[in-house]
């Protein structure tokens, strides 16, 4: 599974209420451009062309609840993401999470899957998250 890495402004965003994590729309988009911690909105880096299957923008994702115990807050989906190629789609590498709810859409993370991925006709790709999407502590 690749490691979750924030974008810098997630922080920030958190606290000058951005973002409504038990309600917002959350999505993740693919992208072969490596992100930088300081990247802040939507297609920096740039999300992959529509086309061969995918579209643009990505695709939201289940969350069931974000809730804190103990001071630690976690973010949890009921499911992985599946993109699924009709006649292919690709190069990318990074799997990116953002508000798709927020004005400016606002990035919040990624995922670096170490190496570049083409998907060909029906293949499939799964962003999995395990227990959480993330935990802020």
């Amino acid at each position: 599974m690749a490691a979750y890495n924030k974008f810098y402004c997630f922080v920030a965003d958190v606290g000058l209420k951005k973002h409504e994590l038990n309600t917002d729309q959350l999505n993740i988009y693919l992208t072969n451009t490596a992100p930088a911690t300081s990247n802040t909105v939507y297609n920096t880096p740039a999300d992959l062309a529509t086309g061969g299957g995918y579209t643009a923008g990505g695709a939201a994702i289940s969350t069931t609840a974000y809730a804190q115990s103990g001071g630690v807050a976690s973010l949890t989906s009921a499911s992985s993401l599946v993109f699924t190629a009709t006649t292919g789609f690709g190069p990318f590498r990074y799997a990116v999470l953002y508000n798709f709810t927020a004005s400016a859409q606002n990035l919040i993370a990624w995922w670096d899957y170490g190496s570049a991925v083409t998907l060909g006709a029906s293949e499939t790709f799964t962003v999995a998250f395990g227990a959480n999407i993330f935990t802020l502590t």
